[in-house]
């Protein structure tokens, strides 16, 4: 699923080792291999791109 950007941000790259600007989104991701249970199983995760390098990251919002 595509993720939407939200904004951009300046925060800190792993990669570049520096402040950068990101795209910041966020993206609804399924975490069920089995497709019968695939609806239950969306996510919301926050994904993370450099503007610089091209780093993606992603984060589970949701910890329950």
């Amino acid at each position: 699923m595509a993720s939407r950007t939200i904004a951009d941000v300046s925060e800190e790259c792993p990669t570049c080792g520096r402040t950068t600007t990101h795209h910041v989104g966020l993206e609804i991701l399924v975490e069920s291999a089995q497709e019968e249970n695939a609806q239950f199983s969306r996510e919301p995760y926050r994904v993370s791109e450099c503007h610089v390098c091209g780093d993606r990251r992603s984060t589970r919002m949701n910890n329950a």
